[in-house]
């Protein structure tokens, strides 16, 4: 099993980061629209749940386990996966009825070994996530982009929305842009 080593940086001025990224020599990786469908276990297991997402190209399914809120807590196990629509009909024959839907944009940049990610998500502002080989890489990178320290969080962007913006994505069965 993966641990994931991110962080989020919240309220980022997309164009400012961009020019940032650049002008430190970033590579962009490219950008995409992303669907996804989240799973509950039953019974239901506190912090874990299952992912099936989709860029268009690639279509993972994932588990995932929120062992700590720390920047390396969460634990992750995914694979690829043929089909998006196939996937979520599999699950549904196993007993795994969806519980969200939901989609957002990325833009992918790569510096020093560190994935830097600017997501879009319907109904709360933009967010930057750093993910990388260690906690020292996702360190240095947060310093060569000058982040605000008091905007850093671990937290999902489902709990970004509900515990910074008081919006509870999660009782919206479908999350999709132009249904703000």
């Amino acid at each position: 099993m993966h641990t994931e080593i991110e962080e989020r940086i919240l309220e980022i001025d997309k164009e400012k980061v961009i020019k940032k990224l650049e002008e430190l020599g970033a590579k962009k990786i490219g950008e995409w629209f992303y669907k996804r469908y989240t799973y509950d276990f039953t019974p239901k297991r506190e912090s874990e749940w299952i992912r099936l997402r989709t860029n268009g190209v690639e279509t993972t399914l994932t588990y995932k386990n929120v062992e700590t809120r720390e920047i390396d807590g969460t634990k992750e196990l995914e694979i690829s996966v043929g089909d998006f629509d196939e996937t979520n009909e599999f699950l549904k024959i196993l007993g795994y009825e969806y519980k969200n839907y939901q989609e957002n944009k990325r833009i992918r940049y790569m510096l020093n070994d560190v994935e830097i990610d600017i997501d879009t998500w319907p109904m709360i502002p933009s967010y930057m996530e750093l993910e990388g080989p260690s906690v020292e890489k996702v360190k240095e990178v947060e310093e060569l982009l000058s982040v605000d320290k008091s905007k850093i969080t671990t937290l999902y962007a489902d709990e970004i929305a509900k515990e910074i913006y008081n919006i509870d994505i999660l009782a919206i069965k479908e999350l999709k842009f132009g249904d703000e």
